[in-house]
């Protein structure tokens, strides 16, 4: 009974059963379908489908993870950079032979500072600077070896040059000074490496790092060699030139008159753009590969770059070196070294021998004495024209070594990776044929999304930038650099985010996570492929870049992307990913980082016209666009970006309140760690007269230039008399405005300003004189002048409408005009010059009643007795302790012929 009991009510359960699911059939029936979400057309790879073909839910990125894991990725690979810039040296090899003491070089390097500021002209610079250098030459003689001799000679050079530098100009120097070492076997050599620093200084700065501490290091390079019982196979020729700073012209002088220059195969040339840190190879060649190689097997600590080089040669940044004149006047190869930390105080009375790290002294001369001796025990120095050709990829990995290849090794590597990624992506697009189609609208698309949001994320940001300039808060960042990341980097992660949000919010509300995620990332590499192909068909060696952008990610993606297919965005796809961008992500943070500690300082010394909001905003979005590429597919496979734009939009707020409030001082006057504001004012008169000599108009004053874009916003709080009231106007009818550049920069200060003061009456007042006017064939007028004054003298030259300057006495003959125009003559000399004289000749078509020409001479009083007025002084000591002011007096006369 009980048996049959039981199986009556499993029987009454099961019918039960079954009504259920049948009614559960008919629901299912009566309810519309759900629209189907689009696939990638993988058939059973397809994402959100089981082995079996049962549909499953593929797992999506959570927000916080995706995006936590990205800020800590991006926050370690810059403490990994912040290591590697850090690190000076690595552990030292001893091996028996004599070694660079930096300690001993300091000792050169405060002495020479000790002097003060070393000005052309100077006898700072022409006798006590010179007078030590030969002494510790003729010390350091005394101790060298029987294996080597040492010749020593100074050089007083004249002459002239033109160039074009700051949109053209001609130099013209007498008697300056060269102190020229050569150390040798004792039969003599042939053929000579040239090391180079110079020991002059802007006026009214030390110059400790620039370039003293490059003439220290120098110093005991010689005396390391010399100490050596190993004689050299070539001569080594040490050159402490005395005038740099007065636009390269010790170095020219050097190397077209000098007897020994005739030896020199190669150079080294030591520089500074900052005050110690690592030196960086930012310039070799041109061409002659082996340089490079030699640089790659000697230097014991590397830091160089292509892309360094590349930028610099572009003339983005208004700097050069003595290299361009070795390479244009000499023809002679080389290797550009320059310190770059610190730049906010080069050029300025900070730049003392205390600021610069023994440690950073060590590493350049471990460097630049293994790299010499290497170069001066090569077989390929004598022969160095059969190695001339092809150029070279060459950068250095976090300090620890270099990779460099010949450029066509380079172009065809490239070539190959480019290929094979546009086969890959080929293979996408067009497999299956049935799909074709529809992939490569659906990749396109994707494509166009990413530039779209890259255009619109640089737009508003530079908006952004050019609000914060008009309303007077431009360089809040120069002291706190970290307020640039936090006003433009967030702004632009909160841009491109919810650019790529709402397109896959309206856009694409139908398709696959996993799909979209998996196109987005092959269109990030579609432009990186064609970044590479372009870049490499231009022939820039920075195209190496991309190759890593376009390599690695490649890879990764070949190699995770069963994990992706299978299980989606799961945490060993994110370890894997991450791993996989390792190489071309730090790289980029590296580079990046060079390049902002280079150029963040120069913004503050780029003149009044170039808003450096804007152009640093622009670096920040272009840093942001990169580093995005390959991330950009992770807005796609996260349920939500709601929490990453609101914090990024929240701290853009907060910080762009934070900047117009004012509450970031642009400029720091902290002695541990300073960055002024660069001031200059010159104490000048002006005369200006007519064509029969005489005078009609002259006026007095001091004229101030602000060196950045704030001009002089943040000094009128201090100084009311100094405010836009009197900004200067241009004398259009003159020359250069009428106003006494120093060098032809005119049209990066176009706002300055101009304080009334008395008139000043220099105890060496110029002196120009005319001394013929001659009728020259075909319409020519020779005019001959005479001109005697300080150590640093402009010419400004215009002809007048109707009149041209066909020739002149100075550099190749060959008149080389300024930007605008007119035409300008630096000149310089050193101790007991004769006067300059020179003549100019133009060709005129008529008689013109208002002369034909425009001349106007500046006399420029940089140290002694008539350097700085009365007037001049109290107006310095007023200035804020946050300014570094540089204060001289001059003269300006115009004269019309």
């Amino acid at each position: 009974m009980e048996r049959s009991a039981a199986a009556a009510v499993r029987r009454l359960r099961a019918g039960g059963g079954g009504d259920r699911d049948r009614a559960r059939d008919r629901d299912r029936a009566r309810r519309p379908a759900a629209p189907p979400r689009e696939d990638d057309g993988d058939g059973d790879c397809a994402p959100g489908k089981a082995r079996d073909g049962s549909r499953r839910r593929p797992q999506a990125l959570s927000e916080r993870r995706a995006a936590a894991v990205v800020l800590l990725y991006l926050l370690a690979l810059r403490g990994l950079v912040h290591v590697a810039h850090r690190h000076l040296l690595s552990r030292p090899q001893r091996d028996g032979h004599p070694h660079f003491s930096a300690h001993r070089a300091r000792g050169y390097l405060d002495n020479i500072t000790a002097i003060g500021p070393r000005t052309v002209g100077s006898p700072a610079n022409e006798v006590l600077a010179v007078n030590y250098l030969l002494e510790q030459i003729r010390a350091i003689e005394t101790e060298s070896t029987d294996a080597h001799k040492i010749s020593v000679d100074v050089q007083r050079p004249t002459g002239s040059f033109s160039i074009d530098f700051l949109g053209g100009f001609t130099s013209y120097y007498a008697n300056i000074t060269n102190v020229v070492v050569k150390l040798e076997p004792q039969n003599g050599a042939e053929h000579a490496v040239l090391s180079n620093c110079h020991f002059d200084s802007v006026p009214n700065t030390p110059g400790a790092s620039d370039d003293a501490v490059s003439c220290s290091v120098m110093l005991e390079i010689l005396y390391t060699l010399s100490k050596s019982s190993e004689p050299l196979q070539h001569a080594v020729i040490f050159l402490f030139n005395g005038a740099e700073e007065n636009i390269l012209q010790a170095s020219h002088g050097f190397i077209t008159q000098h007897e020994w220059a005739k030896s020199i195969r190669a150079f080294i040339n030591l520089e500074a753009a900052g005050v110690g840190g690592k030196e960086l190879v930012f310039q070799t060649g041109p061409e002659n590969p082996w340089l490079v190689q030699a640089y790659v097997c000697a230097a014991k600590h590397p830091f160089a770059s292509v892309v360094a080089q590349e930028i610099f040669q572009s003339g983005i940044i208004p700097a050069d070196t003595d290299f361009r004149i070795y390479r244009d006047f000499g023809n002679v190869p080389g290797i550009d070294l320059a310190f770059i930390e610190n730049g906010y105080i080069y050029h300025t009375k900070y730049d003392t021998s205390d600021r610069i790290l023994t440690d950073s002294i060590q590493r350049a001369g471990d460097n630049i004495l293994a790299v010499l001796k290497y170069l001066a025990t090569s077989d390929k120095l004598a022969k160095s024209f059969e190695y001339r050709h092809g150029n070279v990829v060459f950068f250095d990995v976090l300090g620890l070594f270099v990779l460099a290849y010949p450029a066509r090794v380079g172009t065809i590597m490239n070539c190959i990776i480019a290929a094979i990624a546009f086969l890959y992506l080929g293979k996408k697009v067009f497999q299956p044929k049935t799909r074709a189609i529809n992939n490569l609208k659906k990749f396109f698309t994707a494509f166009g999304l990413i530039l779209l949001s890259w255009i619109s994320t640089l737009v508003t940001v530079v908006i952004v930038a050019v609000f914060i300039s008009l309303i007077g808060r431009s360089l809040s960042w120069y002291t706190h650099f970290y307020v640039s990341v936090f006003l433009y980097g967030t702004a632009a992660a909160a841009k491109l985010i919810l650019v790529h949000t709402l397109a896959k919010k309206f856009y694409y509300k139908n398709m696959n996570d996993l799909n979209l995620g998996d196109v987005f990332f092959d269109a990030s590499l579609l432009i990186w492929t064609i970044a590479l192909a372009v870049i490499t068909q231009i022939g820039l060696c920075s195209a190496f870049i991309c190759m890593l952008w376009v390599a690695f990610p490649l890879l990764t993606k070949l190699m995770i992307h069963k994990e992706f297919r299978q299980k989606g965005a799961t945490i060993k796809f994110l370890v894997l990913y991450m791993l996989g961008m390792f190489v071309p992500y730090l790289y980029i943070m590296y580079l990046s980082w060079t390049v902002f500690e280079m150029f963040t300082p120069i913004m503050g010394r780029s003149g009044s016209e170039i808003p450096p909001d804007v152009v640093l905003a622009g670096f920040i979005v272009a840093i942001t666009m990169i580093l995005s590429s390959y991330f950009i597919n992770f807005i796609y496979l996260v349920k939500s970006t709601k929490l990453t734009i609101i914090t990024s939009t929240a701290v853009f707020v907060v910080t762009l309140i934070l900047v117009c409030s004012g509450i970031f001082f642009p400029y720091s006057s902290d002695m541990a760690n300073p960055k002024p504001k660069r001031v200059f004012l010159q104490h000048m008169s002006r005369r200006f007269h007519d064509l029969d000599g005489n005078l009609v108009k002259s006026d007095s004053g001091i004229w101030i230039n602000g060196f950045d874009y704030n001009g002089i916003s943040h000094i009128t709080p201090h100084i009311p008399e100094i405010n836009d009231t009197i900004r200067t106007p241009c004398e259009e009818w003159a020359p250069f405005c009428g106003l006494p550049w120093i060098l032809p920069v005119h049209f990066m200060f176009r706002k300055n300003w101009y304080l009334p003061a008395p008139e000043i009456f220099p105890r060496s007042p110029i002196h120009f004189k005319v001394l013929a006017k001659e009728l020259m064939p075909w319409n020519s007028v020779r005019l001959s002048f005479e001109v005697s004054g300080p150590s640093h003298m402009s010419l400004y030259i215009r002809p007048h409408k109707g009149s041209a300057l066909s020739t002149w006495s100075l550099g190749d003959g060959t008149p080389v005009a300024s930007i605008g125009g007119d035409y300008f003559v630096f000149y310089s000399h050193g101790l007991h010059a004769t006067p300059w004289n020179f003549w100019i000749e133009l060709t005129a078509s008529k008689k013109h009643s208002d002369g034909i020409v425009s001349l106007a001479i500046a006399a420029h009083y940089f140290f002694g007795e008539d350097q700085k007025s009365p007037q001049l002084c109290a107006l310095l000591e007023r200035l804020p302790n946050w300014t570094f002011s540089s204060g001289w007096s001059c003269t300006y006369d115009l004269f019309v012929f």
